[in-house]
């Protein structure tokens, strides 16, 4: 697993993420996901709360792309790696419990990326280039 440093981590928490994934017949789909939290050092984590397309796609096992920005220092980070759902475990009553507190729609699912490759989407030169890989 690739390792978020904790400037890695704290970007991920101060600014909107994006999700992209690919559904059976090809369609690519993209969708802000403002619940994203770092789960730990090798973990991202999001409430999916709407069921709609980008969950079916990570049902039908969609990779996932995470992709944070901040417009206003041209820099960020893009994620990949490996996909879990979790709908009824501990993480997943963890999270319920969260997004009751916090008055937000109980959440569908946690999707977690377990992190294999970070990208660094800095503006420039380095856009796109490997900063780690499992």
């Amino acid at each position: 697993m690739a390792v978020l440093t904790q400037d890695m981590q704290e970007f991920v928490d101060a600014n909107l993420c994006w999700v992209a994934t690919q559904s059976l017949d090809g369609v690519l789909g993209l969708g802000p996901k403002m619940s994203m939290y770092v789960l730990d050092e090798t973990h991202l984590a999001y409430h999916e709360r709407t069921a709609g397309q980008t969950y079916r796609n990570l049902e039908d096992g969609s990779p996932l792309v995470v992709a944070c920005a901040n417009l206003a220092e041209k820099t960020g980070y893009r994620f990949r790696g490996n996909v879990t759902l979790h709908t009824d475990d501990e993480l997943y009553k963890e999270q319920v419990a969260v997004a009751e507190a916090n008055g937000t729609k109980v959440p569908a699912c946690i999707v977690v990326l377990e992190v294999t490759a970070i990208e660094d989407l800095t503006g420039g030169a380095k856009a796109g280039t490997t900063i780690a890989k499992d």
